[in-house]
């Protein structure tokens, strides 16, 4: 799931907010430089509202929602109004830009869009009075219509377009930690059902034959019980193969399935064919297919000794299959249980058949050897 993010710090501030306070600062220093050189209307009333307006729009650095509602709305609507009052006073500076700021903040701090725009709105009226009376005072002071002061109002969408665009990318990264944390509960999941796989037929099979060492012992056949415990050993051992596998298996879920079976290929150098144009397989259905790729091996290795294996990994555009095949054995198996242990034909045709798959085993086409064959759709 891809998700949109904007360039974050460790205290997860944006870049932009990082730099807001200082292009704040930077502009209250050339405006007060401009209102202490340059000729206005009424000097005085100009710099104390300038002041105000400073101190006011400032609060917006403020832990904003420290601040209760009618706090922040009375904080906004005193910062548009008095800014729009300095509009015509300061003509020739950069400070009227502050109306315009003003409004801006309204949009994006305050969460009723309604406050919002009637703050922005006082603004403008505010600002198309103020200019009106001082254009009527100050004939020659003022070049502005008074009409021009209602475009103070228009920055307040801007605000409110990034308060709904941070509110989105917050949606975005709640939705991606509730992902994360179902994905981590499924691979918990995931993990627990490998090792109830690997090591469940084996600890069953590893105890009844433990049972019937101490009950052949105990009837003083000991040829047979220790017969028993070296099964019990065989089953151990290869239980810690298994789970070996299944632990390299699960490290190895970022690879692709083909290269995945292909090092699992020559780690016990057999051949593999991949026919088909590969695709990305789902993490269940690879997963899948990689234990029962490993389970024929474990099995064709411990039944058919010494025999010729094969590994074909089929692609079809609805699914995908596999085949293991392997030879008469070469010579004959040692002593052991029927079951070896692991996930078994059972758990295997299982686990596949949830998967919507199928699986089937048997002889070879000459009545000699072994196939393993399954296909899981898409």
């Amino acid at each position: 799931m891809e998700q949109v993010r904007t360039p974050r710090t460790r205290l997860g501030r944006s870049t932009e907010d990082l730099l807001r306070p200082f292009v704040f600062a930077a502009l209250v220093v050339i405006a007060s430089v401009q209102l202490a050189t340059r000729e206005l209307v009424s000097p005085a009333l100009a710099v104390t509202l300038f002041a105000a307006v400073v101190l006011l729009t400032s609060a917006a650095f403020l832990p904003w929602t420290r601040i209760p509602v009618t706090g922040q709305i009375g904080l906004a609507l005193a910062a548009s109004v008095l800014s729009a009052i300095l509009l015509p006073l300061a003509q020739s500076t950069i400070a009227p830009g502050f109306a315009f700021v003003a409004s801006a903040v309204a949009g994006e701090k305050l969460a009723s869009r309604r406050a919002a725009v009637l703050v922005a709105v006082a603004g403008a009226v505010t600002a198309a009075v103020a200019v009106w009376v001082v254009e009527h005072l100050h004939p020659m002071a003022s070049g502005w219509p008074w009409w021009l002061g209602l475009a103070v109002a228009a920055p307040v969408y801007l605000g409110i377009s990034r308060q709904d665009h941070r509110e989105s990318v917050r949606n975005a990264e709640r939705a991606y930690r509730s992902e994360a944390r179902e994905v981590a509960l499924l691979e918990r999941g995931r993990i627990a059902r490998e090792i109830h796989d690997v090591l469940g037929h084996s600890l069953s099979g590893i105890s009844l034959q433990l049972d019937l060492a101490d009950a052949l012992h105990g009837k003083g056949r000991d040829g047979e019980a220790n017969l028993a415990v070296r099964r019990a050993r065989a089953l151990a051992v290869g239980s810690i193969a298994e789970t070996r596998h299944a632990i390299e298996a699960l490290r190895e879920d970022s690879l692709p399935l083909s290269r995945t079976l292909e090092l699992m290929a020559m780690g016990d150098s057999v051949p593999l064919t991949v026919t088909g144009e590969q695709w990305p397989v789902p993490t269940e259905i690879a997963h899948a297919v990689i234990r029962a790729a490993q389970e024929a091996l474990v099995n064709a290795a411990k039944h058919a000794p010494g025999a010729d294996r094969s590994i074909t990994l089929r692609y079809t555009p609805g699914a995908v299959g596999l085949i293991v095949a392997n030879g008469p054995a070469a010579r004959e198996p040692r002593p052991g249980p029927a079951d070896g242990g692991g996930m078994g034909l059972v758990g295997m045709r299982e686990r596949i058949a949830l998967l919507g798959g199928t699986l089937k085993t048997g002889p070879g086409a000459d009545g000699a050897g072994w196939i393993v064959e399954l296909e899981i759709p898409k």
